[in-house]
């Protein structure tokens, strides 16, 4: 992985009325890496996405892109830019091929129909070609939103919410498409609601709300930092409190004493250690449970429970 391809900092967007949409956002993306951006309606994604490919004018702060500060040389950044929006916009009665050619003059680079016939075939829309887009399914429409945004070669791609309203199958799809394009050397921005999808795809993961970055990290190192290990044990007799013998491990007694639940882990594997030394210990004292279950914390459990606290500090 290389070094830095955009580097935002002390990012601010107000908009007329008032509403900050931005907080000061400082973010770095690596050369050929794959991020994803997660966060609720609102909490800034696309207004985030809009700063850097020109659509949105920042209130404060910078954007450097390819090494460029984006205020000076807007047009030979955006030229290296690729979006995929979360609406679809193009003419509804022109041929999938006559706007996936525009899009690429639209950037200047020069005719090239074998280009052209690579990206349509990549994302199975050849057949399609002469097709009116208005014809077209919705996922077949998406297909041509991303041919559209990757017709003039960019080296950076941004993807707002590239599978929303798409069926399991194409979201599948889409994913094998998003890693054939980080092989080809192309860096991925992906906003998504879906947290499987950052789970999936992304190397690191940053999450956003109420325009604050709460956190940025490996997403191997957020599943450590903030994952957990949740076990259930239903006690075949109710305890009236937690002997002694089991102080250190972090349980609570539920259910009038028939669940005694394990919270505790770090997402490196300490929980399920954990776990089975508490089964272990707990036959041991004699205590017998009739059921056990199991489960680790997700990216969903980590976004929930930092918007919920909505606070920088969260991610401590």
């Amino acid at each position: 992985m290389g070094g830095p391809i955009l580097d935002i900092r002390g990012l601010e967007k107000t908009y007329k009325g008032g509403t900050k949409a931005l907080a000061g956002v400082d973010l770095t993306i690596n050369k050929g890496e794959i991020f994803a951006l997660l966060g609720p309606n609102g909490a800034g994604k696309t207004t985030l996405i809009g700063a850097v490919c020109g659509l949105v004018n920042p209130t404060a702060g910078s954007i450097h892109a390819f090494g460029q500060d984006t205020a000076k040389n807007w047009r030979e950044a955006r030229r290296k830019i690729g979006l995929v929006p979360q609406e679809l916009s193009f003419d509804m009665f022109d041929k999938v091929i006559r706007q996936v050619r525009y899009s690429r003059g639209m950037f200047g680079c020069p005719p090239d129909e074998a280009r052209i016939e690579e990206v349509l075939r990549s994302l199975s829309l050849w057949d399609k070609r002469d097709a009116a887009i208005r014809e077209l399914s919705g996922g077949m429409k998406r297909r041509v939103m991303i041919a559209k945004a990757l017709a003039h070669d960019p080296e950076l791609l941004f993807l707002d919410e590239p599978t929303a309203g798409v069926d399991v199958e194409l979201r599948r799809d889409m994913w094998r498409q998003i890693d054939a394009l980080r092989a080809a050397g192309v860096t991925i921005i992906l906003t998504t609601h879906y947290i499987e999808e950052a789970e999936e795809m992304a190397d690191r993961v940053g999450v956003i709300n109420k325009g604050r970055i709460l956190l940025v990290d490996d997403k191997e190192a957020i599943m450590a930092k903030l994952g957990r290990t949740e076990a259930h044990f239903t006690l075949a007799a109710p305890l009236a409190e937690i002997p002694a013998a089991f102080a250190h491990y972090p349980l609570t007694l539920e259910d009038g004493g028939l669940r005694l639940i394990y919270r505790g882990g770090d997402g490196t594997g300490k929980g399920k250690r954990e776990v089975a030394e508490l089964a272990q210990t707990l036959a041991g004292a004699g205590v017998a449970y009739t059921g056990l279950e199991t489960r680790e914390s997700t990216l969903e459990d980590i976004f929930v429970d930092l918007v919920e606290r909505g606070e920088v500090e969260a991610a401590a």
